[in-house]
């Protein structure tokens, strides 16, 4: 496993889409990633309703990050290469919150799954592929 910690997430992440979103770490451990954002205006489509992309965003950020955490010894990085979402409700306030779990974890792909809830009902179901990067020879 990775040697980078939650701490380092927290602090590689300042700056970015997922800070601005409001992202929180929660915790990692061998079942994988728990994460948090509270609902805020900016999340919200036209529409009044949580966007699409913020789900997303919180989603593939959570993989993201689990993936960092479980990085093959002497792997780079990773991308993102292949993501499908099916939405099943939303929310216009309150606090979301994701479990990201791998389910494939190669030393050229991993594969992740990650549930979206809203005051404990499930919102959205998220799968991701990441690429595992490799230094060049």
């Amino acid at each position: 496993m990775n040697k980078i910690s939650l701490q380092d997430i927290q602090s590689r992440q300042k700056g970015t889409l997922p800070e601005l979103l409001g992202f929180e770490v929660i915790g990692f451990d061998e079942h994988g990633l728990t994460a948090s954002m509270e609902i805020k205006a900016h999340h919200l489509a036209p529409n009044g309703y949580l966007h699409a992309a913020s789900i997303i965003t919180l989603a593939d950020t959570a993989c993201g990050y689990g993936c960092m955490l479980t990085l093959p010894e002497g792997a780079n990085s990773f991308t993102t290469i292949e993501l499908k979402s099916n939405h099943l409700g939303t929310a216009r306030e309150g606090k979301l919150e994701v479990l990201a779990k791998p389910v494939h974890s190669g030393r050229t792909t991993q594969v992740w799954d990650t549930t979206v809830s809203a005051a404990g009902k499930t919102i959205a179901l998220f799968r991701c592929t990441q690429m595992v990067l490799w230094p060049k020879a």
